[in-house]
Formats: C-alpha cells, sequence, structure tokens
C-alpha cells in the first residue's frame, strides 16, 4: 500500500446556512416587483420599508440602504447591464432575470457605492445563496470577481464606444438611457454635447422631495419649521426636504392641507391660474386630474377668487385620489369621473381649462427610473390620439376669452410642440400665449411662447406647457 493511499481523507467541509441579509433581501424583492409586475419602485418600495420597520429588521440607515440599491440599481440598470455582458460567456437575455437582479445590486454596489469590495461582492454573493441557492451563487460570485477588477470609469472606457464612433450609444452606455430616449432629449434640447451630457446625468440624480403648501390650508412658513426644510426654488407653496427628510412625518401632510409635488407641477398650475384672460373668472376644468396634485393646488387657487374647480378623471380609482387630495378646500369644487375626449359638460363652459395629458413619463426619470426601459418608441404612437383628443376637447370646453394649459410630463417633441402645432391648425380661432413671464425669475426658459422646464437647469421635473387663448 502506497504512502498516499494511507493518508487519512480531509474531513469534507460542513454545510454553512445562508446568512440572510434584510436590507439586500428587501432590495432583490422589489426589484423582482419591478420587473415581474411591471410596478414602480416609488409605489413597491415604502410598504415594504414601513412592514420591515415594523417588525423592527431596519432602523433609519437600513431603510436609506435599501432605497439606495433599489433606486441605483434601476437608474445605472444600461450601464452595468454592459459591464456583466462583458463579464459572461453568454446573451444576457440567455441569463435568468432574478440572477441579473443580484448582479446588478451587485455592481451597484461595486462601482456606485463606497461599499468595501470585498464587502460587496461577500454580502451579494451572500443573497445569491438565499434566493438563487448555492449553484447560482458560484455564478454570482465569479461575475462578481472580474466586475471588481475594475472600477467605473474604467469599465466605461471598455464598454462605451467612443463619442467620435458613435455619439448617442456612447452616451446611452455611460449615462444608463436607451438610445432612442438620448436621441429623443437631444433633439428637444435643441444639440449641443454639454446640454445632454448635463441632463442625462441630472436623470441619474437622487431628486429632493418637494412639498406643496396648499393656499388657505397651510403656509410655507409652517412647513420650513420642518427639520430639514428649505424655501423651493421659484414656487411661492414650494418647500423642499433635504436628504432623509420623510413627508409622512409632516403633520400637514399628513392632514392633507399640503401635499408632495414637483416644483415644475406647481408652476404649471400657477402658470395657468395666473394667465391673462377677458371677461369672468369663475369656472376652472382640470380635464385630466388624476392623481390630484395639480387639482388640489389649483382648487385652492380658485377658492381665492371665488371660482369653483371640475376635476375630472377617467379612472374611477384615480378619481378617489382626486377627491381625497382636494377634501377639506376652502371653496367649493366637484370631482367626476369622466372621460375627457367625451365629456359630460358643455362646449364653452370653463373660464380657465388644463389638460396635463397622459404621456410616456420621460421628464420624470428621476423619479421613476424603470420606465426608460419600459417604455419603447412606438409608445408614441398610443399616446398620440389621446392627446390631440384632449386638446382638442379642452379648446371646444373653454368659453371665447378663456384660456386652455396643455401640458405634458415630457419633452419629447413628439408629446409637446408637435401635438399642439397640428391641434391649433384645425382651431384657427386661438393664439398662443407667452408663458414666460407667467413665471419671472427662472432662467433659461427658451424662446417661448411655450415652456419646457429641464432637471439640469431648473432642478424640476422635464414639464412642457403652453397656454392658448380662444379668440373665436
Amino acid at each position: 500500500m502506497s504512502e498516499s493511499s494511507r493518508r487519512p481523507r480531509r474531513p469534507a467541509k460542513p454545510y454553512r446556512r445562508p446568512q440572510k441579509d434584510p436590507v439586500r433581501v428587501l432590495a432583490f424583492e422589489a426589484l423582482r416587483a419591478v420587473d415581474e409586475r411591471d410596478a414602480y419602485a416609488n409605489l413597491v418600495l415604502p410598504p415594504l420599508l414601513r412592514k420591515a420597520r415594523d417588525k423592527g429588521d431596519f432602523d433609519a440607515r437600513d431603510a436609506a440602504l435599501a432605497t439606495e440599491l433599489v433606486y441605483g440599481t434601476l437608474r445605472r440598470q444600461g450601464t452595468y447591464d454592459a459591464v456583466v455582458a462583458a463579464c459572461v460567456d453568454r446573451p444576457l437575455r440567455e441569463v435568468d432575470p432574478p440572477v441579473l437582479d443580484v448582479l446588478g445590486l451587485g455592481v451597484h454596489q461595486l462601482l456606485g457605492t463606497r461599499i468595501p469590495t470585498h464587502a460587496a461582492v461577500s454580502a451579494t454573493v451572500e443573497l445569491a445563496r438565499v434566493v438563487l441557492g448555492d449553484g447560482r451563487a458560484k455564478f454570482v460570485n465569479a461575475v462578481l470577481r472580474k466586475v471588481a477588477q475594475d472600477d467605473l470609469d474604467g469599465w466605461l472606457e471598455k464598454v462605451a464606444p467612443p463619442y467620435d464612433e458613435d455619439p448617442e450609444d456612447h452616451l446611452a452606455v455611460v449615462h444608463s438611457h436607451p438610445r432612442w430616449v438620448v436621441s429623443a432629449l437631444w433633439d428637444s434640447l435643441g444639440g449641443g454635447r454639454a446640454g445632454i451630457e448635463e441632463l442625462l446625468a441630472a436623470d441619474n440624480e437622487r431628486p429632493e422631495v418637494t412639498l406643496v403648501a396648499r393656499p388657505g390650508r397651510a403656509t410655507t412658513e409652517e412647513l420650513l419649521r420642518e427639520e430639514a426644510a428649505v424655501p423651493g426654488r421659484w414656487s411661492p407653496y414650494a418647500v423642499r426636504l433635504a436628504e432623509g427628510g420623510e413627508p409622512g412625518a409632516v403633520e400637514a401632510v399628513r392632514e392633507g392641507r399640503a401635499g408632495v409635488q414637483d416644483e415644475g407641477s406647481q408652476l404649471v398650475a400657477l402658470a395657468l391660474a395666473n394667465a391673462p384672460l377677458d371677461g369672468p373668472d369663475e369656472k376652472w376644468l382640470d380635464g385630466c386630474a388624476g392623481p390630484g396634485g395639480k387639482a388640489a393646488l389649483l382648487g385652492a387657487l380658485a377658492a381665492e377668487r371665488g371660482a369653483v374647480l371640475l376635476a375630472s378623471e377617467k379612472q374611477p380609482h384615480r378619481a378617489g385620489l382626486v377627491a381625497k387630495a382636494l377634501h377639506g378646500n376652502p371653496g367649493p369644487y366637484q370631482v367626476i369621473a369622466a372621460d375627457g375626449t367625451r365629456p359630460p359638460w358643455r362646449s364653452g363652459s370653463f373660464d380657465r381649462v388644463l389638460v396635463d395629458v397622459p404621456c410616456t413619463g420621460l421628464g420624470a426619470l428621476r423619479r421613476r427610473p424603470e420606465a426608460r426601459w419600459r417604455r419603447r418608441p412606438e409608445d408614441l404612437d398610443t399616446f398620440a390620439p389621446l392627446q390631440r383628443a384632449l386638446l382638442r376637447t379642452a379648446l371646444d370646453s373653454v368659453r371665447v376669452g378663456g384660456v386652455v394649459g396643455y401640458a405634458t410630463c415630457s419633452p419629447h417633441l413628439a408629446e409637446t410642440r408637435a401635438v399642439v402645432a397640428d391641434v391649433l391648425k384645425q382651431h384657427p380661432g386661438t393664439d398662443l400665449i407667452d408663458a414666460r413671464p407667467l413665471l419671472s425669475g427662472l432662467p433659461e426658459l427658451g424662446e417661448g411662447p411655450d415652456i419646457q422646464l429641464w432637471p439640469h437647469l431648473h432642478g424640476t421635473d422635464a414639464m412642457y406647457l403652453a397656454l392658448i387663448r380662444r379668440t373665436a
């Protein structure tokens, strides 16, 4: 018998049960909901966080880390997919989606946070053992060790085509936007590399939480007494919460006297309310009122003037959200569920009309980062007929001398100026109003008469507004 054959066999390494990390498991669950159910992270994450806090699993730091992991992974998904694709030996479409979600979380920790490399890899592999099993955890480990060999800038040099060879694809990979979205935003900006780079970078920044003090119900002075609160930049009713500020902890928000509303959305409502018109100013219409932020502000402004607001929303459940937002309004109002393209009211019934039409939402990619991956160019063809029909109805609903505001949370030219131009060709008795003087103090509003707001220029969502007076 040989010496080697007499040597005792080394005992097998005992199996170690994977350690469950509540923060990373929650982040993974949120990403799976976004992927499997077409959910939005801003709707999925809060109840998950509340449940974790109620169980005692989470403190404020845990909640902040989970939020960063979810939103950071979604915002940078395009970039991280390109990096992962360079580290695997098969097309990404052949990698199971749950595995890609775990890899995305790991790559974000490696390339997008200050988490030490060894901690990012080990924590993600442990997550993979919990939610995927040991076999696929080995695959995750191998990929992440390749990713860890370079930093983000180094990887971008490898996976992004040179700008001079393919500007749009370069920007798409570096700033994590689909190529078609890069092209559309670039067209809307009017060209130039600096502007598009700044806009795409702004889309990847975490947006501030902005509150609105609803007139007659709350004041900015009241809201500014809250911890981490600072004045808004442009709207007289806006208050911003610094990072970590929780809207649900604000008493006025809990009571409905204030709300969460982007400053761009507030400015659209203010511009319509302050637009000059001829004749009485008694009846206002919000023709696409859900979920109710603009309606609540318009209702309060109307009440200050003795005017009445009708808030109309097609979907009954969204009409319920509008009613909730308007509850307690200081003046009279009415909320109805109605199709804005086939309205139950008579022509020429209103003095002011707002239609914030359904759109691709490309102006709010900071807040809904998953939308950039979910939208397709063909969605424009779906929205186009509805947007035109709603604007036509709005022009028919306003009296001669009254004003219509056409708004979208998209800067795509096919959803903004193209819609307005097409509809006004069919309505010769209309004039575009220069909306820029109504937002005095805001820089870089363009040549007018319409307004396009931008995240990188104004710190708001990319809201568009055209004001139209009916003259005949």
